[in-house]
């Protein structure tokens, strides 16, 4: 005749038991009563050492069902069975079932609203999207993300690695991060098949032995006044857009995403936010006289952008300075060239110190050394700096004003 069971608990009591401690049921079976709540306990021997198994809440599992889930575990150390690693056993194998479902575009997707927050602006996760839909989707992105290994990375990578290095360095990159917020997330186990050190860079040749530097087209400073003639009599936003581009030498993306809040116009400066800027950090622009006329000259529009698109409540858009160039008979040239013919000027024509110049162009120090030492903005000397460079653009060539003198300007 088989052992009866003597059951302690009832619902009732399982409901009304408020001290702190575990109260048995029977046969393994326990109440645990703790400050954070209550919760079911099995308890048992295997091997002469005594293991303890949460079976869940009260407020999840029933005492009905703790019983059955207790049963099932005395059935188990029954067959020799370790109930412990049973149970770890059939979640990894559901968790496998349920990453099979998972597609690499499905991580993409996920990777992409987790992160986007913290990114700059809407370019970048335009970039990200464009980049992961062109080269990376078509190939992987219908496959399990854990089904991912390094011959899928490279059949992505191979065919654009030498023909597109910038892009295909780029797109490794975030593969790479895909696949890592996959793996934290238990998608997928083991190591990430899209790294770089000690893997991929076995498999492909270095970036830097391939990538050509590609240089944007720049106007010599030599041609820049006949340049500004021919611009100045060309109407439009776009025009008077690139004239500050051309005059602050700032890149275009902080060009048309200027706000009139930015402006102190009293001050003749201009700050732009940390936000907007490459670097991720404010960046102050001294304003010229025909900077500041091109400012007041754009009042006359009702919108918070200074250079206002075609479509309302959204700024110029990043074309629309290209198109002018074209306008003007000079495809040849890019928009962010002229950031070049600004240092090719300031270097070969004045005798403005290097850092002067870096920080008119907002580049970023990447000598850890001299970013520690370099404290301040230079205002002051950017600002000769931006009025000589005025001045030598509204000079005709062959005046004396066409070479600023080479003089110790700090």
């Amino acid at each position: 005749m088989p052992r009866r069971v003597l059951l302690h608990l009832s619902a009732r009591r399982v409901a009304t038991l408020a001290n702190p401690g575990l109260y048995a049921d029977g046969d393994g079976l326990y109440l645990q009563v703790a400050p954070g709540g209550k919760s079911w306990i099995f308890r048992y021997m295997l091997h002469g050492r005594s293991h303890k198994l949460g079976l869940g809440s009260v407020n999840a599992v029933s005492l009905a069902d703790a019983r059955d889930g207790a049963r099932e575990m005395r059935s188990m150390l029954a067959k020799g069975i370790d109930p412990f690693t049973e149970r770890n056993r059939q979640r990894a194998a559901q968790r496998l079932a349920e990453a099979k479902a998972v597609t690499f575009s499905d991580c993409c997707t996920a990777y992409i609203d987790a992160h986007e927050a913290s990114w700059r602006n809407a370019k970048h996760r335009g970039q990200w999207t464009a980049t992961l839909a062109t080269y990376v989707e078509p190939i992987i992105g219908k496959l399990p993300v854990q089904d991912i290994d390094a011959p899928i990375v490279l059949r992505v990578l191979e065919p654009i690695w030498q023909t597109k290095t910038e892009t295909a360095t780029r797109v490794r990159q975030r593969i790479e991060a895909v696949l890592d917020w996959a793996r934290v997330k238990e998608y997928r186990v083991g190591e990430n098949p899209a790294r770089w050190r000690g893997h991929l860079d076995k498999l492909l040749p270095k970036p830097a032995k391939l990538k050509k530097v590609q240089h944007h087209p720049a106007l010599p400073f030599l041609d820049i006044h006949d340049f500004m003639t021919d611009l100045r009599a060309v109407d439009g936003i776009a025009a008077r857009a690139l004239e500050l581009v051309i005059l602050t030498a700032v890149r275009t993306s902080e060009a048309i995403g200027a706000r009139r809040t930015e402006f102190d116009l009293k001050a003749a400066l201009w700050t732009i936010p940390g936000e907007r800027m490459k670097a991720e950090k404010a960046h102050t622009v001294p304003l010229s006289p025909r900077v500041l006329a091109i400012i007041k000259s754009m009042r006359e529009h009702d919108s918070e952008w200074i250079f206002p698109g075609l479509r309302e409540g959204k700024p110029l858009s990043n074309m629309a300075m290209l198109a002018t160039l074209k306008r003007m008979n000079r495809a040849d040239l890019t928009v962010h060239g002229f950031r070049s013919t600004f240092r090719d000027w300031a270097s070969e024509q004045t005798a403005y110190a290097h850092e002067v110049c870096e920080m008119a162009l907002a580049h970023k120090i990447k000598d850890k050394a001299e970013a520690a030492y370099r404290r301040g903005d230079l205002l002051d000397k950017r600002r000769r700096l931006m009025i000589d460079w005025a001045k030598y653009i509204d000079a005709k060539p062959g005046t004396k004003a066409t070479v600023t003198r080479i003089r110790n300007r700090g």
